[in-house]
């Protein structure tokens, strides 16, 4: 069921990525620029791991991403809808790494299942 996951994720990758190239023509640059900007989400678990995981999900949760793109949409703002989609691109990318939503106990435990360290923890 996992690679089917990923499979779905790649071609939202695919579908969102050229939307922004093709549809708006939009730039390397911006793309290449924007594209781990909600990485830097991770600095918040320094802090704690809950406010980390809050701030990771905000960044990488497709339903405000999509708010992102309608409201760009709805107030006619190209360069916001560009923005929505880099970061929907870059949540598919993350996730076609298996790389899930955080939940508050540790950033290796996601909607997904483990990661890193904590991989064998999903038997």
């Amino acid at each position: 069921m996992k690679t089917t996951l990923k499979l779905e994720e790649l071609g939202l990758l695919i579908l969102f990525s050229a939307t922004y190239f093709l549809y708006f023509q939009g730039s390397w640059g911006l793309y290449l620029g924007l594209f781990f900007v909600p990485d830097v989400s991770f600095a918040l678990f320094l802090i704690t791991p809950k406010m980390g995981a809050i701030g990771y999900n905000v960044f990488h949760h497709k339903g405000v991403m999509a708010l992102l793109i309608l409201a760009g949409y709805f107030f006619q703002n190209d360069l916001v809808i560009k923005i929505g989609l880099i970061f929907m691109a870059h949540s598919c990318f993350d996730r076609v790494a298996g790389y899930g939503l955080k939940y508050f106990d540790s950033f290796d435990h996601t909607h997904l299942g483990w990661v890193g360290k904590s991989k064998g923890k999903n038997q």
